[in-house]
């Protein structure tokens, strides 16, 4: 045990610790180093990323790499490069086993996406030159059907007719076949892919924010200290650094200044709204109905931002403490890009966000280029949205 737990960067002082001692990083890492130590033949290891900031899950990777034989849940894509051979993507017309890591899987899946894409632009133009086809079949045969009035050979003429009807239901039966063999199409491509919108508002001024040797307290504690950024209008700052080391209490500081303990100077725009998502979602209770009073929002605007992120529409009905924690963390999202704000603050709102949600909700970011402010250990979707970054 003190072999692995030295693999994993955890002194080995924590097995003569009370659990309850530990944070959810430590407890984490005691789990999968005991994990590897018993005699099981194959090892499920789902998430274990929740928990651990951006260094750890370097950590947890290398280890996991050195080992064989388990099944890991994770959205993490850097994580997942980082330790895994084989992909199994459960998809939503079948289960796919593919080699690789993540990225290459990805890579393949996009592909995939595309050519479906393709072949349903092609089928849908088929589709349309078969019911123009169909058409002109049926217009056909309903004038060779007048023209028996007065005709001279009715006999023909009504033959001619049969034979233009047996044509048109050909058609048809085709243009049928067709719109069949579409419906087979797009298996596997996600909700995710549809676009998501934000709509921020425009500031007076280019500074939006501005800290000078801030430091945070609870009580005695000093959590960190001279901290210095500033904050322009379409700027995104991603604050990283270990557990405990203060991130989310300087998101708190910014949001309600006032009921945080500090020293030094946090200057914030006059009139600055601000839209934010906490780290924590288990508060989250009641209907939907009352959650979309409670923060005032528009209805119809809210349920088609989460239904771009693949909430299905019988989830409108249950109530939200039934939701998963992807659910929550989903909620809280809509909730945010559904609010016009100058500044977006998340703290670690991609925890139990599925991977396809995560690279949808960078696009977005990438797109619209919102002021933001934000703490995530998804170190891909730092890279891929900060334009700067504040280490702790």
């Amino acid at each position: 045990m003190q072999r692995e737990l030295s693999k994993l960067d955890v002194n080995e002082d924590v097995l003569y610790r009370s659990l309850g001692t530990l944070s959810e990083g430590e407890r984490t890492k005691i789990m999968l180093a005991g994990l590897f130590l018993r005699e099981n033949n194959f090892l499920l290891i789902d998430e274990p990323t929740n928990h651990l900031d951006l260094a750890a899950r370097l950590t947890v990777a290398r280890y996991l790499n050195t080992k064989s034989g388990f099944i890991l849940v994770s959205h993490d894509r850097a994580f997942l490069d980082g330790c895994i051979d084989h992909v199994l993507s459960i998809n939503r017309a079948n289960i796919e086993v593919t080699k690789g890591n993540f990225s290459a899987w990805f890579q393949r899946k996009k592909e995939q996406d595309e050519a479906e894409l393709s072949q349903n632009r092609k089928l849908k133009k088929e589709i349309g030159r078969l019911e123009e086809s169909a058409a002109r079949t049926a217009n056909w045969s309903d004038k060779v059907e007048k023209s028996k009035i007065g005709a001279g050979d009715k006999g023909y003429v009504g033959h001619m007719a049969a034979k233009m009807m047996k044509r048109s239901k050909n058609t048809e039966n085709l243009r049928n076949k067709a719109v069949e063999e579409k419906s087979k199409l797009l298996k596997n491509i996600e909700a995710a892919n549809t676009e998501l919108k934000i709509h921020s508002l425009k500031y007076h001024s280019r500074r939006l924010l501005s800290l000078e040797d801030v430091s945070i307290f609870y009580g005695e504690k000093r959590v960190c200290a001279d901290i210095n950024f500033s904050l322009n209008q379409g700027e995104r700052l991603a604050i990283v650094g270990g557990n405990g080391t203060g991130k989310s209490s300087i998101l708190k500081l910014i949001c309600n200044s006032s009921q945080i303990q500090h020293t030094g100077k946090v200057s914030a725009g006059g009139g600055l709204k601000i839209s934010y998502v906490a780290q924590n979602s288990e508060h989250l209770a009641g209907s939907l109905g009352d959650y979309i009073s409670h923060f005032g929002l528009d209805e119809p605007l809210f349920k088609a931002i989460l239904r771009k992120l693949d909430f299905s529409r019988d989830q409108f009905d249950r109530n939200i403490e039934d939701y998963s924690a992807g659910q929550k963390k989903k909620l809280m999202i809509a909730n945010s890009l559904s609010t016009q704000a100058h500044l977006y603050i998340w703290d670690e709102p991609l925890n139990y966000i599925d991977v396809l949600s995560r690279i949808q909700i960078e696009e977005l970011i990438r797109n619209y280029s919102p002021t933001m402010l934000f703490v995530e250990h998804d170190a891909d979707f730092c890279r891929n949205t900060a334009t700067q970054f504040l280490e702790l």
